[in-house]
């Protein structure tokens, strides 16, 4: 029987809509489903927008300003940014920063590396975890220590009169190496990243000795058979398989050396003269000393700025390198 003309076509309509009300129920199931998940996101946003958000474009405000901190404000444009480009004081600060990247990322790594693999290899091995375990808690107790704390112990330490490193090269016959370690202007940007690179260590050790947990040990075993070093297979396998963890440690530290205050502030403010002067010193003077805060803030904005940007490099390259390794 030939059928009438239209009803297919209806039909066919009737069965499009019917089976795309199912899908459409199931999508909004869906969507009502992962609504109060949603709920869970509102704290830490609202959090991140009263700590961070709000008073970042606050400061970036005053940074258009002249204003002693007191009193109205005064448009002032970007006569602070003008300002700070040719500032040479800030650009010396920027410069020891990139000093204290070398102490606080770059060496640490590099040292930390080493004594991860060293705790895992061979002390693990010979003495047991549990001694690597101790041996790791030991490294990493400068980290707990307060940065005031530390900052402190090592001012006293470093003191040219009555400071115990001074006094015991005295006491070996080492008495003409003694210094004054933290007032003399050649030493004293060096002495404060050999105290960085002391509290930095434990960092990258600790992070080291987790991505070895995680690590092939049958690809060493293999280098070992064939004749490899240890440094060898240090540089040629367990660097490239800890490579996320040596991402982190580098990024995160750079972060702590931009943004390095405490120990400044403490031990030398900035001195002597400005041989140890960083960037968020030198906008708390501006701030609190020099009564200039709306250049203060734009130092605080730039240097923001610089962190966001290299953070952004890091995560660029951190990401090439793992597709290239997929």
């Amino acid at each position: 029987m030939t059928q009438p003309t239209g009803t297919a076509p209806a039909q066919g309509a009737a069965a499009f809509r019917g089976s795309r009300r199912p899908a459409g129920r199931a999508r909004a199931r869906r969507d009502a489903r992962e609504v109060p998940y949603l709920a869970y996101l509102v704290p830490s946003a609202l959090l991140f927008a009263g700590v961070i958000a709000i008073p970042f474009m606050m400061n970036i405000g005053i940074s258009l300003t002249r204003w002693t901190g007191v009193g109205p404000l005064r448009w002032a444009g970007l006569a602070n940014y003008r300002q700070l480009i040719g500032d040479s004081q800030f650009w010396a600060a920027f410069w020891h920063s990139a000093a204290f990247i070398v102490a606080m990322a770059i060496v640490p790594a590099l040292i930390g590396l080493v004594l991860a693999a060293a705790l895992v290899d061979v002390i693990g091995t010979r003495f047991g975890p549990r001694t690597a375990s101790i041996l790791r808690a030991c490294i990493y107790l400068p980290q707990v220590l307060p940065i005031a704390v530390a900052a402190i112990v090592w001012a006293w330490i470093l003191d040219p009169e009555s400071g115990a490193l001074n006094r015991v090269l005295s006491d070996v016959g080492l008495g003409a190496l003694g210094q004054d370690w933290l007032g003399n202007p050649r030493l004293a940007l060096f002495t404060v990243m050999a105290v960085l690179i002391w509290i930095q260590i434990g960092y990258p050790v600790v992070m080291f000795m987790a991505g070895l947990q995680r690590a092939d040990p049958s690809l060493a075993e293999a280098a070992e058979i064939d004749g490899a070093s240890w440094w060898r297979r240090l540089w040629r396998i367990t660097v490239p398989q800890i490579r996320p963890e040596i991402y982190v440690v580098l990024l995160t530290c750079t972060i702590a050396a931009l943004k390095l205050f405490g120990l400044i502030f403490v031990m030398t403010q900035g001195g002597p003269g400005d041989a140890t002067q960083v960037p968020s010193y030198f906008s708390y003077q501006n701030f609190f000393q020099y009564e200039q805060v709306g250049y203060g803030a734009a130092i605080a904005t730039v240097l923001t700025l610089i962190i966001m940007v290299l953070t952004t490099l890091f995560l660029r390259v951190q990401h090439r390198s793992q597709g290239r390794a997929g």
